[in-house]
C-alpha cells in the first residue's frame, strides 16, 4: 500500500478483538488503529478529519444489511468507499474462567443484535428463557463479562476476544449456519480506490437513487432498465425508508462496474435525466479476508 498508508489513522467499531477490529487489521496491518464505540462515531471520525479512514459493517449473509450504515452514509455524511472487505464469521459461546461452565447456570447472554440473531437458534433451544443482552459490539460484550466475574452471564463473539478478555470458550460455532460472511466498508472522505494487493479484479460501484417526487407508476422499472440494457450487472438492489413518510424509499445499488467507465457515466446520466437522484459511494475492490 506504500508509505503514505503506514502513517493513516484508522477508525473501526471498537473495542479491540471485535469483528470489525480483525477486518481493520485486514486491511490496515501495522497502522494506527483507533476504536471507536459506535458505527456514527467511526462515519464521523473520518468526515471531522481525525482520522484518514474509517471500517464499518455493512451486510451480513444471515441477518442483511446493517440499516445505521447506510441510513448515516445517506442523510449525514459525503464519504466515499475505497475498500470493502469480505469477512468469515465464527460465533463462539465464551464465559469468565472463574464462573461455573455448566450453561444451565447462566443468567444472561450478551452480543451484538446481530451476533445473537446469528445465534437464534441455539440460543432459542439451549437457553430459552434467559434474558440476551445487546451491546455495541462482540468485543463490547467480552470486555463486559471479563470485568464483571461476580456475574453468571455469557458473551457470544469471535475466539480473539476470548483471548483479549481472558475468556473460557464453552462452545464454538454456535452460529446457525454454516456460511456466515460479513461485508465492511473501508470510508474516505477522497474519491479513491484503495488498492494492494489480494483484491478481487471486478471493480464495484456502489449508487444510492432516489425515485422522481412525482411516483409515477413504473419509475422504478425504468431504473433497472438503466441497468439491463447497457448490461451492467447488478450484484445488489436494496430500499430504504427516505424518513420523509410511509412509502418513501432510497434504493441501494452495487453495479459491477468503475462508475468512471463510458457504460456507467451514460447510465448515471440518464438516472438524472429521468428525475431521479444520484448519489455515488465510489467504485472499489473487494478483499476476502480466509
Amino acid at each position: 500500500m506504500g508509505k503514505q498508508a503506514f502513517e493513516s489513522r484508522v477508525a473501526y467499531l471498537g473495542p479491540e478483538a471485535s469483528f470489525t477490529h480483525l477486518a481493520a487489521g485486514e486491511a490496515f496491518a501495522g497502522e494506527w488503529l483507533m476504536p471507536y464505540t459506535t458505527i456514527p462515531e467511526c462515519i464521523e471520525a473520518v468526515s471531522n478529519g481525525e482520522v484518514e479512514f474509517a471500517v464499518v459493517p455493512l451486510e451480513n449473509a444471515l441477518e442483511g444489511s446493517v440499516p445505521l450504515t447506510l441510513d448515516y452514509l445517506f442523510h449525514d455524511v459525503e464519504l466515499h468507499v475505497c475498500a470493502e472487505i469480505l469477512s468469515p464469521i465464527e460465533q463462539h459461546f465464551m464465559v469468565h474462567p472463574e464462573q461455573v461452565v455448566n450453561k444451565e447456570d447462566i443468567k444472561m447472554v450478551l452480543s451484538h443484535p446481530h451476533a445473537l440473531a446469528q445465534c437464534h437458534k441455539y440460543l432459542y433451544y439451549r437457553f430459552r428463557g434467559v434474558p440476551l443482552e445487546q451491546t455495541t459490539s462482540t468485543a463490547a460484550a467480552a470486555k463486559y463479562v471479563s470485568e464483571h466475574p461476580e456475574l453468571t452471564i455469557a458473551a457470544i463473539g469471535n475466539d480473539f476476544s476470548a483471548k483479549k478478555y481472558g475468556l473460557t470458550i464453552v462452545e464454538a460455532n454456535i452460529h446457525d449456519f454454516h456460511f456466515n460472511h460479513t461485508r465492511f466498508f473501508v470510508l474516505q472522505k477522497a474519491n479513491l480506490k484503495l488498492d494492494k494487493k489480494g483484491h478481487d479484479e471486478t471493480p464495484k460501484t456502489t449508487l444510492m437513487i432516489t425515485l422522481p417526487v412525482d411516483d409515477r407508476s413504473g419509475a422504478l422499472h425504468q431504473v433497472l432498465s438503466v441497468f439491463a440494457w447497457r448490461q451492467l450487472n447488478l450484484s445488489k438492489i436494496e430500499s430504504r425508508p427516505l424518513k420523509t413518510g410511509l412509502g418513501h424509499y432510497f434504493f441501494i445499488v452495487d453495479v459491477q462496474e468503475d462508475e468512471q467507465t463510458p457504460m456507467m457515466l451514460g447510465a448515471i446520466e440518464e438516472l438524472r435525466a429521468l428525475g431521479c437522484a444520484v448519489k455515488s459511494l465510489g467504485t472499489y475492490f473487494t478483499y476476502k479476508k480466509e
